[in-house]
């Protein structure tokens, strides 16, 4: 299968709607002007130079086998979600197929990705709605995305960049959540803050890269519990190593 670049439950980092960037923004660590204007590009390269080929790394051939991957890897890892898909669309290659689908043998198929069954019922229901709405096709929108169900800015966010390469926005997801703490980035909570505070401090067209690069970090060396701050190429930067 093909990989483009470029429910956990519902409470998850997904479910936070298609509330605009210019929301409410979260007050910003106190930093140099010269800081707040360079350190973000500087963060970029060296996060660039490091990982030059960070991309999504969920397998997929086409805008609805990534958004079918994309709901299913809440609270999953992509490795795991790659195990079940191949399976998932051979059965069911597009949205009429999996519209009219069973949806015990859909739970089935994607029963060890978690929430199984609410992930299986928001499946159908989105392949239904892209039926119904959009002739089974995915649409490059974001409005039209998050008013599919199982879809949340989150989701939107991976279709468009990945699939249409259209920076509307930057992932946030627990790895892009954790590291922009980490780096002093947002000192937000609330997914739809830090998603404004990166889109202010870096340039739309790296959002979706941003995402993809933040991601692959904290992947491979900003673990969670134990950083590897030793190898990592930004520490000089970087407040919580200091």
């Amino acid at each position: 299968m093909a990989r483009k670049k470029p429910e956990a439950s519902p409470t998850s980092l997904d479910a936070v709607g298609s509330t605009p960037l210019d929301a409410r923004r979260s007050t910003p660590r106190r930093a140099t002007r010269r800081s707040v204007e360079t350190r973000p590009a500087r963060l970029y390269d060296a996060l660039l130079a490091t990982y030059p080929d960070a991309h999504c790394e969920l397998d997929f051939a086409t805008p609805f086998q990534l958004l079918v991957a994309t709901i299913l890897s809440a609270q999953c890892t992509d490795r795991r979600v790659n195990m079940v898909t191949p399976a998932l669309f051979a059965r069911f290659p597009d949205a009429a197929a999996l519209a009219a689908a069973p949806l015990e043998e859909v739970e089935g198929l994607v029963k060890t990705t978690g929430f199984f069954r609410s992930k299986a019922k928001n499946l159908v229901a989105m392949a239904a709605a892209l039926v119904a709405g959009h002739g089974g096709e995915v649409p490059a929108d974001m409005a039209a995305l998050v008013r599919l169900p199982g879809v949340g800015r989150k989701t939107a966010n991976v279709i468009l960049g990945n699939a249409f390469g259209v920076s509307a926005g930057v992932v946030v997801d627990t790895h892009v959540a954790r590291l922009s703490a980490r780096l002093g980035l947002s000192a937000a909570d609330d997914p739809v803050r830090i998603e404004a505070d990166l889109a202010r401090l870096f340039p739309q067209e790296r959002w979706t890269m941003l995402s993809h690069l933040l991601i692959f970090h904290g992947r491979r060396t900003c673990d969670a519990r134990r950083p590897r701050c030793e190898a990592c190429a930004v520490r000089e930067m970087c407040p919580s190593a200091r």
